[in-house]
């Protein structure tokens, strides 16, 4: 008997997505009477090729690469550029999570509904009351210090021949649904201050201490992203209303780029085996640890903010991973 060839699958929700988004960009863009900006702001789109790729192939979203560009190269003001992640990453985390709805790409969706759930209190929270408090010269470094101390524990666990991942989170319980709640409004608050977060911060808990293949972990981070992208710009152009000019047209000027290279990147990570996702994910969090240290050039008291952090993650994660799940009986 002869298998059938399988059935291609085509994302025809991100084709009429990208045509809309296109079509009413270049409407919105020839209705102008002055469209210089989109020359002088040539250095944004040239880095959001590389941020909406990273964001649709990894749990890292855009703005861990466009937030310090931003703000350490380009000098536009926090604020700006964490405004201009939640609605760049509206169009593009959007595109990428099309791509993988239509692809029917292998989630675990406990993970995205538990985590979504306690995000979305996290944004609110961290909007009003945590934002206001922070400096972000050091949230920077605090946070590309920790992601640094989970890539290196991820490192140290994919090392270990025994190590298995599954392919969803097994055996899930009560107690894991508060979990994630949990870590999901600790990610919502990172999210708050920085555009992104939640997505990195909770891949962090699901591949080290549920063992997920970060084949799965990545796609379902990108969905829990986009949720938690499209509420915060919601946050900040219709409630807030702080949505400035500056990041309107950052926003005019990249929106054609990402709608290609987020749901690219996407695609592509559908083609790699686990092991090689893992190493790119390495890759992205040295390289992130390093531009942060070089151009913000972190004075004594800062290194040791950042040398403190790195240690006590790295003795947060090595924890989570010698954790034990109790079967339920």
């Amino acid at each position: 008997m002869i298998t059938p060839p399988p059935t291609r699958r085509i994302p025809v929700l991100y084709f009429l997505f990208m045509f809309c988004v296109l079509s009413t960009w270049l409407w919105y863009i020839s209705s102008l009477d002055e469209i210089g900006f989109l020359a002088r702001r040539w250095a944004a789109a040239l880095t959001m090729i590389f941020g909406s790729f990273i964001a649709g192939s990894s749990p890292e979203g855009s703005a861990a690469i466009s937030y310090p560009v931003f703000t350490l190269l380009l000098k536009i003001p926090p604020p700006v550029a964490r405004n201009f992640s939640f609605a760049i990453q509206s169009i593009g985390m959007t595109s990428a999570s099309l791509l993988i709805l239509g692809l029917r790409v292998r989630v675990d969706w406990n993970y995205i509904r538990y985590v979504t759930i306690g995000g979305v209190f996290g944004l609110i929270f961290g909007t009003y009351y945590v934002v206001p408090l922070i400096s972000p010269v050091l949230a920077k470094l605090f946070f590309v210090s920790l992601w640094l101390s989970f890539g290196i524990t991820l490192w140290r666990e994919n090392r270990k021949p025994s190590r298995f991942v599954f392919d969803a989170i097994p055996d899930f319980q009560r107690s894991d649904q508060v979990r994630l709640a949990l870590f999901g409004v600790v990610g919502g608050i990172i999210s708050s201050i920085f555009g992104t977060g939640i997505n990195i911060f909770t891949f962090c808990l699901v591949t080290i201490y549920y063992r997920l293949n970060e084949k799965v972990a990545t796609p379902s981070s990108v969905i829990i992203m986009t949720i938690e992208t499209l509420l915060g710009f919601f946050l900040h152009a219709q409630i807030l209303r702080d949505f400035s000019q500056e990041s309107f047209e950052l926003w005019l000027t990249c929106i054609p780029v990402v709608v290609f290279f987020a749901p690219l990147g996407a695609f592509v990570i559908t083609k790699l085996p686990r092991t090689v996702i893992a190493r790119i994910l390495y890759v992205i969090l040295f390289v992130q640890f390093i531009g942060a240290m070089v151009v913000i050039r972190p004075t004594a008291t800062q290194w040791l903010l950042s040398l403190t952090t790195l240690g006590a993650g790295l003795g947060l994660f090595a924890y989570i991973a010698r954790l034990t799940r109790r079967p339920a009986v």
